[in-house]
Parts: C-alpha cells; structure tokens; sequence
C-alpha cells in the first residue's frame, strides 16, 4: 500500500495499491466522497500508465489540480 500526501486539494492523503502495473485500490482521505469513490471504483484494474493519461492536468475549479491530477502525480511517482 502506498500513501501520497496530497496538495492544493480537498483531499489530505491517497493510499493505494498497485499489483503489475495495475490500479488495485485506491482511497481518497477527504475531498467529495461521491467523487473520489466513484472515481476509485472506475480505476479499479486500470493500467497505471492508462490512468496517468486520463487523469493527469485535470483541474478542480479555479484550483490548478484536482484529486484525480493528485492520483496521477501519486502513481507517477511509483513508476520505475
């Protein structure tokens, strides 16, 4: 399981768990609960790559990131 300590967004952390090379869980602590489950249960054995590339520069408002853009920086940073 992995933690990302979120930025600039309502949630405050993400945990997550990735099994070869595949999203195998993801739980956003804070932030719009519908959103982030609905978002969690969509990703759910998606590629992580594929979900970088689908989530990565979305904004929230007048924010300049998102939940999901801080998903995307989370599993970047877990690429080798």
């Amino acid at each position: 399981m992995y933690n990302y300590k979120t930025s600039g967004v309502c949630s405050k952390e993400i945990n997550f768990e990735i099994e070869n090379n595949k999203i195998k869980s993801v739980q956003f602590i804070g932030g719009c609960a519908g959103n982030t489950l609905g978002l969690s249960m969509l990703l759910k054995d998606m590629d992580i790559n594929e979900a970088i590339k689908r989530l990565k520069g979305v904004k929230c408002g007048h924010k300049d990131t998102s939940c999901p853009d801080q998903l995307a920086k989370a599993l970047e940073s877990q690429i080798k």
